[in-house]
């Protein structure tokens, strides 16, 4: 198994050190590989404390022998002999033949073409057990329809997949900017709360004597019926485009701020109030709000919190189109200047933290919130906007982040052309935009992570 280098991650809630690296050591081929500690303690594992079922218990109970070095520690994985085995027919065949998919998700005014690049490289990363789908049900100015709309299109769009590929068992979604608040409203749509059941889980089951893990398994949600592990967004506006610096060409220039929701309503239709958070009556939380919770509309967070991983990456500066704060899910107040010093590897990454999952009621559309959205639509002057901006976006936040995130900083100070950093981080056009060769190898290195740890709990 070839190494890769992962770099340390820090928790942001009430601690201030990193957690350390794991090594996972292959004592059957003599390989090693590296693999941050988001795979194999846990700390991706997005949802509540039910999700947290690769755990310290679970290497103990599985024969995995947690072995302590300086600077850090390390997993090692204990020897087995296997008999000889009866192979079914056709057993060869499915072998071959792809079970996880993952859904390339683009932006506005965008298509599948975006995803040229990426969508190669993944292959050539991950190799034939990816099914690697370039979504096509939301090209270029059906972005303008709605993030629901578009949400429910590209719902409809994997369960096609999914129907048709009978192999599949697990799913991830990789989404970029827009794309990014589509997958979110389309994961609610395909989510289930039937636990999930498969060949593969019955068999880690089987093997799992722990029956804390056991509980674990069994307590599995499902995304278009398939195991749900990776959810990642690259430059998405979570928290919406209103406000200060949320949307970077406008330069924090108020009077251009004001303007900007009527404009964005005139250009993008119902998705420029969605992002501007102007959508709908007075009295009705905007969408994206709604979208931090579960609700009437869909088990937003529920779905979100089915996946074993959350990942945002955001760019620090030199996106014109989304801000840091916004793609990162962070108030302005745990903003810190990023380091400039690009992780081994993976060039322009420049950090990685993960934030736990903190307790919360979740949000909530207060009696003054109705008012100030009222007022910020009937009068858009500056203050009305930034009462009523500052009032969702914590309520947002406080959705939100009761599901854990790995949130990975990166800058593209150092690129020749800097300023294309919205479509340099997933490179949109190789020739234009290849700065962001390291973002995607770090976003492949992640996918890896977890795959490798979902096969070795299906296998012990």
């Amino acid at each position: 198994m070839a190494s890769a280098s992962v770099p340390f991650i820090r928790p942001r809630y009430g601690c201030s050190q990193r957690i350390p690296r794991f090594k996972l050591w292959n004592g059957g081929n003599g390989g090693s590989s590296s693999h941050s500690s988001s795979s194999f303690y846990s700390p991706c594992c997005s949802s509540f404390d039910h999700r947290l079922c690769f755990s310290f218990n679970f290497c103990n109970s599985s024969g995995l022998k947690i072995c302590s070095e300086h600077p850090s520690f390390g997993i090692q994985a204990m020897s087995t002999t296997q008999g000889n085995a009866v192979i079914p027919k056709g057993a060869a065949k499915l072998k071959d033949e792809p079970d996880h998919l993952l859904v390339l998700v683009h932006g506005i005014l965008a298509s599948p073409s975006d995803w040229t690049y990426v969508e190669a490289e993944l292959k050539k990363r991950l190799g034939s057990k990816f099914l690697i789908y370039a979504s096509s049900s939301n090209t270029y100015t059906k972005t303008f329809n709605g993030i629901d709309g578009a949400g429910k299109r590209l719902a409809d769009e994997v369960m096609q997949v999914v129907q048709k590929t009978k192999s599949l068992k697990r799913i991830s979604f990789l989404a970029h900017s827009l794309g990014g608040l589509f997958a979110r409203f389309a994961i609610a749509v395909l989510y289930s709360s039937n636990p999930l059941v498969s060949d593969q889980l019955d068999l880690a089951d089987s093997k799992n004597e722990n029956p804390e893990n056991s509980a674990c398994s069994s307590n599995r949600r499902t995304i278009a019926g398939l195991e749900p592990i990776n959810f990642i967004t690259l430059a998405t506006p979570h928290l919406g485009v209103r406000g200060r610096k949320q949307l970077p060409f406008l330069l924090g220039v108020p009077i251009l701020e004001k303007l900007a929701p009527s404009v964005a309503t005139f250009l993008v239709g119902r998705t420029g109030r969605q992002l501007f958070l102007t959508d709908g009556k007075p009295s009705r939380p905007p969408l994206l709000l709604r979208m931090a919770s579960d609700c009437e509309d869909g088990k937003f967070l529920s779905a979100l919190a089915a996946f074993r991983c959350c990942i945002v990456y955001a760019n620090v500066s030199y996106d014109h189109m989304v801000g840091w704060r916004t793609s990162s899910i962070r108030r302005e107040s745990e903003l810190v200047k990023a380091p400039r010093r690009s992780l081994d590897g993976y060039k322009h990454v420049v950090d990685v933290e993960y934030c736990p999952p903190v307790s919360s009621d979740g949000p909530h559309f207060p009696p003054e919130a109705a008012k100030a959205k009222e007022a910020a639509q009937k009068e858009p002057n500056i203050q009305n906007t930034v009462d009523y901006h500052d009032l969702i976006e914590e309520e947002m936040i406080h959705g939100l982040q009761r599901v854990g995130w790995k949130k990975v900083d990166v800058s593209f100070h150092s690129a020749f052309w800097p300023f294309f950093a919205h479509n340099n981080i997933h490179v949109k056009n190789e020739w234009l935009h290849n700065a962001g060769a390291g973002v995607v190898a770090h976003v492949a290195d992640s996918l890896k992570q977890q795959e490798s740890s979902t096969f070795i709990t299906a296998s012990l």
